[in-house]
């Protein structure tokens, strides 16, 4: 009888982790956003723990600190802006706001806020941990934030009612590592607006002229090797590489350093909106090169958008592409290059690869069936 009246019940969620919303500043912010407002319209009461500070993008796309968004309530915790610090502090505040407030469910996105999980179950709450990758791998961390993260994610192991994932890598690892049972449930995406080139012909781009490539520029996305593979191409397209900083602005500063001398190399920074659309709608292929993932929301994008998709082999890239799309050895500019090049040399091969993408990857990554398997996932923790 108690799990009959809580499958009806209208939940009182938190959700922290992210930086804020509404914001395109990584994945797990598109996550957070999707499941957030998706819950709010059927009717259950969200509240999301925002972060102050800038957007990584630049002060330029700096957003109103608004107190609700699409029905979901935003709360702004105090966070110290340097790097290494931000995400901390904004996560330690915003868990001991959720501990002391009226909610069913605490919902934990990434490892590092899981710090602070022990603290809302210790008060009684029932809490969820979203694995968005694993995070102490990352190269752009320092020994003290890796360190902070790595409890976060023992925390997650012990205190957590429930764990989800988002690959089958993740759910070995904390098998192996934790003895921990996680729950396997991928990111989504929604059906794009396809758009004809008007605002990208600004920056010197037509359709089907560029290879493109979205996402945070961190070293573990790959970019060097695709610069590599790319100087050595035979080839009229460009290379476009869309992002912005994530805690790594020397990185950024090496990458321009780069393609300083490599007109056809253009480096965009962040970019959101009607052109980010138009160039995801008119590039020839998409590459996501990366080393280590969690789930890329950019590939599923790219997918989403009909694109010919090259992936680096590791499992995190192969499970969404699967037959649809083509790999290359994963650290190797050598196979990158070889792969781009047999496809730059064939129009034909590209727009078979292409049909079908659309159509495949929103049917099997739909955010609505994602929210619902996610609400079973609250109710299950809440039955513990």
């Amino acid at each position: 009888m108690e799990k009959k009246d809580i499958s009806k019940k209208s939940l009182r969620i938190a959700m922290l982790g992210h930086k804020r919303i509404p914001s395109r500043e990584g994945g797990i912010e598109v996550v957070v956003g999707e499941l957030s407002t998706r819950m709010a319209g059927l009717g259950h009461r969200v509240t999301c723990y925002n972060r102050k500070g800038h957007h990584i993008g630049g002060k330029e796309f700096n957003q109103p600190e608004l107190d609700s968004y699409n029905g979901v309530r935003l709360r702004w915790v105090f966070t110290i802006n340097k790097r290494g610090w931000a995400a901390m502090t904004a996560s330690v505040s915003a868990a001991i706001h959720a501990a002391f407030g009226r909610f069913d469910v605490v919902h934990f996105h990434a490892e590092g806020p899981c710090a602070m999980i022990w603290l809302p179950k210790l008060l009684g709450k029932s809490c969820v941990a979203t694995i968005h990758g694993l995070d102490h791998m990352r190269a752009k961390w320092g020994f003290l934030p890796r360190l902070y993260i790595m409890i976060g994610e023992k925390m997650a192991a012990r205190f957590a009612d429930e764990i989800i994932v988002l690959s089958k890598d993740a759910a070995e690892y904390f098998r192996k590592n934790y003895d921990r049972d996680t729950l396997l449930i991928p990111n989504g995406v929604n059906r794009p607006v396809i758009r004809r080139p008007e605002l990208i012909k600004s920056l010197g781009l037509e359709a089907d002229g560029y290879i493109l490539f979205v996402g945070r520029l961190v070293p573990e996305k790959g970019i060097d090797y695709l610069i590599d593979a790319y100087k050595g191409l035979r080839t009229d397209k460009k290379l476009v590489i869309v992002g912005g900083s994530s805690d790594t602005y020397d990185y950024v500063l090496h990458l321009r350093d780069r393609v300083k001398d490599e007109p056809d190399i253009l480096l965009t920074g962040f970019l959101q909106g009607q052109i980010l659309q138009e160039i995801y709608s008119n590039a020839y292929l998409y590459v996501q090169p990366s080393d280590l993932e969690g789930m890329p929301i950019a590939l599923l994008e790219a997918m989403a958008y009909g694109n010919c998709c090259i992936v680096s082999d590791i499992p995190e890239c192969m499970d969404v592409v699967m037959e649809h799309g083509v790999s290359f050895e994963h650290g190797n500019s050598d196979s990158l290059r070889a792969r781009l090049q047999e496809l730059c040399d064939d129009e034909a091969r590209v727009k078979k690869l292409k049909v079908g993408n659309s159509e495949y990857i929103c049917n099997r990554y739909d955010w609505d069936s994602i929210v619902l398997q996610t609400l079973d996932v609250y109710r299950k923790a809440m039955e513990k």
